[in-house]
């Protein structure tokens, strides 16, 4: 067995261990070594191997030697440990910064060994930061892109969204008017540029199998607002504008590159789209897509002025302000030009119409016209991953805590052989940042599988989801989180155990003492303030999760969803041009389908429950007249045929479903809601 106490003093200078208090020391630091040997005996090691566990125990012995040597009370300071600093000192000087890199190395080559030696600890403290870390990447990924990043057009702050209000009908938000749109811009005196465009599909048919295909239908001034340019041929032009010229049309970028291969010649070529034949003058750049929507080709809207009337508030509209306008003086000059339109276009809404409603317009920034609310719902998301992270740091705090007590009496041993209270501190601070960096990274990996789910599940509810990545900004906001994560994880141990004195320290953590009260105070104090966050996270969860339960038992006035199956069909104008013929097709369709196996009954409609799609117009009843001065109240509708009701199993309260009769004998006849 190796002679413990010859061993210290041949690996340290013989002058630091004169006097009384200096062999007291060494006896203690031999004990500790012994029962470290002794201790790996007992686990079955040979006694080679048990000698070099109970040597890990210490590896530092060149930065002990370098250390200031202090007496138990820390009043006297020997002379070779002055000599010691003084030389240390000179040689910080004269390497400079190099010698501090060497130093910063060798800590953590010295850190990377004392983690391998703990792996449980290791894994486990890294699974706990990557999983914190990664959630507030993702999350904080969808809040940079979604609202911190400016939207991808050149000075996007100028940029506005143009919508109304009317609440004395009940209308909180409309979309532009085809007439205030044209009125605005002869009249208007703030904006740049004006544009307007409303969407759907289209059918383009001639290119291999039919395809319906995502549409917009612009105004002249919507590219020209938004500052893009194609990446190959031209935009449209007035004369492209003008009722009764050759029809044309501009593709996306990535329908260009779908169904033509990128080719250049596709310039000239000619697309049927909705039954009409339209050449094809430009290619937009990569990336772009109009604010909300993302379509494969681009028409232009054109309007016969002689029919238009103010009404029918349900284009997109977007503007370029010019330099130095407001909100509020946008929103007063298109306010005065509301009055102008009616003049300009008479036969919808009246000077009388517009008082009694209260209508006016509603301009917003473009970024919140796209954002919407959902900023509100991010926010919280991201505050409760903070939470999150929050408790995984103090669970790695209490691991460390607990790791740490198995070497109090270590580090008590060290400080009397004067390593300093920064050193020791430090130590525990270097693993645990190593920790924080590497579950950063975990935590990397982790958020971008994330973000890979979300955009799947939620492509329909997120806006801007394909601009957002892990970019520069959230690489160096992980890079901060992790090293927060790190720092938080370690402090209270470099704390308590950088600031513990020698003697309680040798005392408390001898071999025959019982762990002190001081020690459970650290973790008591994290598991507290781990209850309450969790207990924060809970209630909230709680909260929507009662809510998600009350939605889920409300009625919505059809069927079990579940076994329900939809279809989408769009009959060519060039396919059949008689609308009675188009209804007959669909009709046949429906019946072909009811042939099915399994299929026990099949509804024809232009939108079903909760897609989003609704058509909304004022409506009159017989025997209830609307004042002169008054509008008809506005309600949604839409056009069903045989079987709907069956379909979706909603019941009729009273009266008689829509039959295939009334469609082939044009039948003016209606169903309403019990509501109505």
């Amino acid at each position: 067995m190796r002679d413990w106490k010859q061993y210290i003093k041949n690996h340290l200078p013989a002058e630091r261990f004169r006097g009384e208090l200096m062999e007291e020391i060494l006896d203690e630091l031999a004990a500790h070594l012994e029962d470290a040997y002794r201790e790996a005996l007992a686990k079955g090691a040979r006694e080679e191997e048990a000698e070099a566990r109970a040597l890990e125990q210490i590896e530092d012995w060149d930065g002990l030697a370098a250390n200031i040597l202090r007496t138990r009370r820390g009043a006297a300071v020997s002379r070779t440990a002055q000599q010691l600093d003084a030389s240390e000192a000179a040689l910080r000087k004269k390497g400079g910064r190099w010698a501090i890199a060497a130093n910063l190395l060798q800590d953590f080559r010295f850190t990377a060994r004392r983690l391998r030696k703990a792996p449980g600890f290791t894994a486990v403290a890294l699974l706990t930061l990557a999983l914190g870390i990664g959630a507030n990447s993702a999350i904080f990924s969808l809040v940079n892109g979604i609202l911190l990043t400016p939207l991808p057009f050149e000075e996007s702050d100028r940029l506005v969204g143009i919508w109304y209000s009317f609440p004395g009908f009940g209308v909180s938000e409309a979309g532009q008017s085809a007439a205030v749109h044209l009125a605005t811009v002869d009249e208007g005196r703030v904006f740049e540029e004006l544009g307007m465009w409303d969407t759907g599909t289209s059918t383009i048919t001639g290119l291999d199998e039919p395809e319906e295909v995502p549409s917009a239908r612009v105004t002249g001034g919507t590219f020209e607002a938004l500052r893009v340019q194609p990446s190959l041929g031209r935009l449209f032009t007035p004369e492209d504008l003008t009722p009764g010229t050759p029809l044309t049309v501009i593709l996306s970028h990535g329908y260009w590159r779908r169904r033509f291969g990128g080719d250049p010649g596709v310039l000239g070529q000619t697309l049927t789209i909705d039954g009409y034949a339209r050449e094809v003058i430009g290619v937009m750049p990569r990336g772009f897509r109009i604010p909300g929507y993302d379509p494969a080709v681009y028409t232009p809207r054109r309007f016969d002025q002689s029919q238009l009337y103010v009404g029918v508030f349900g284009y997109r509209a977007v503007g370029r302000l010019k330099p130095g306008v407001t909100i509020e003086e946008a929103n007063a000059d298109v306010a005065r030009v509301l009055p102008l339109a009616i003049e300009r276009f008479p036969g919808g809404v009246t000077i009388e119409h517009l008082e009694e409603s209260r209508g006016g317009p509603d301009l917003r920034p473009l970024k919140a016209d796209v954002v919407g609310n959902v900023g509100e719902v991010l926010w919280v998301f991201l505050g409760t991953v903070g939470i999150v992270l929050l408790i995984a740091c103090a669970n790695v705090a209490n691991l460390f805590l607990v790791r740490a007590e198995g070497r109090e009496r270590e580090m008590a041993v060290r400080r009397a052989l004067g390593a300093d209270r920064g050193r020791i501190g430090w130590e525990f601070l270097r693993e645990s940042l190593a920790l924080g960096f590497l579950g950063g990274v975990g935590g990397l990996g982790l958020a971008y599988a994330g973000l890979r789910v979300l955009g799947s599940m939620a492509s329909a509810y997120l806006p801007r989801l394909e601009e957002i990545s892990l970019n520069t900004t959230i690489f160096l906001f992980t890079l901060g989180i992790s090293l927060l994560a790190g720092f938080l994880s370690g402090f209270l141990p470099a704390l308590r155990y950088g600031r513990a004195g020698l003697v309680g320290a040798l005392k408390e953590g001898g071999r025959s003492s019982t762990p002190g009260r001081a020690r459970h105070r650290a973790r008591n104090a994290l598991v507290l303030a781990q209850m309450a966050l969790a207990m924060v996270v809970l209630v909230g969860s709680g909260l929507m999760f009662r809510s998600y339960q009350a939605l889920r038992k409300v009625d919505p006035g059809f069927g079990n969803p579940e076994d329900v199956l939809t279809v989408r069909l769009e009959i060519g104008s060039d396919e059949v041009r008689d609308p009675l013929e188009a209804a007959r097709t669909h009709q046949l369709i429906a019946h072909r389908l009811e042939e099915i196996p399994g299929v026990s009954s099949v509804g024809l409609s232009s939108s079903i429950p909760m897609d989003g799609v609704d058509f909304a117009d004022p409506i009159f009843v017989e025997g209830f007249p609307v004042p002169e001065s008054q509008l008809a109240s506005i309600r949604s509708f839409k056009w069903i045929g045989e079987g709907y009701f069956e379909a979706m199993e909603i019941p009729v309260l009273a009266g008689r479903v829509l039959t295939e009769e009334d469609a082939h004998d044009l039948n003016r006849v209606v169903m309403v809601s019990e509501n109505f």
